[in-house]
């Protein structure tokens, strides 16, 4: 990722941190409605999850800046979801319902550019993730 996409990211997720309960709820609909076989890895009452994504989402955003300080977080995180039945190919779906979720909540400020910095910020973040959990080929 480039200094100008992180800022774009960063820029960019604190017009929706305002509305992360509402982001939140279009995130898991957007998620569930495009993959309906991963609601049985979540809790029927989601109100934690939801709180819990974008608290991640803020720690991960903010921490873009110096990468190395999110990955050992992130790498924990990964192992975690295996235990949730999270397999590789889940991860392009989850970033599919997160930039879909972005460009609702953003409305004209998700630009051609806005939505590159995402999508290498998601890329660079679920493909350590991936290797983390499954090891280097599943990333690939």
């Amino acid at each position: 990722m480039t200094e100008d996409q992180v800022r774009l990211v960063q820029q960019t997720f604190a017009k929706v941190a305002p509305m992360s309960e509402q982001a939140a709820v279009i995130f898991y609909d957007r998620l569930f409605e495009v993959a309906p076989g991963v609601k049985e890895m979540f809790p029927s009452d989601m109100t934690e999850q939801r709180k819990k994504l974008m608290a991640t989402l803020a720690v991960v955003v903010n921490g873009l800046s110096n990468l190395p300080s999110v990955l050992p977080a992130a790498s924990v995180l990964a192992k975690r979801h295996v235990g949730y039945g999270a397999r590789p190919e889940h991860y392009p779906v989850v970033g599919g319902a997160l930039l879909w979720t972005l460009e609702k909540g953003l409305g004209d400020a998700w630009t051609p550019d806005v939505a590159a910095a995402w999508t290498a910020a998601y890329g660079t973040l679920s493909g350590y993730m991936i290797s983390e959990a499954y090891g280097a080929q599943a990333a690939e």
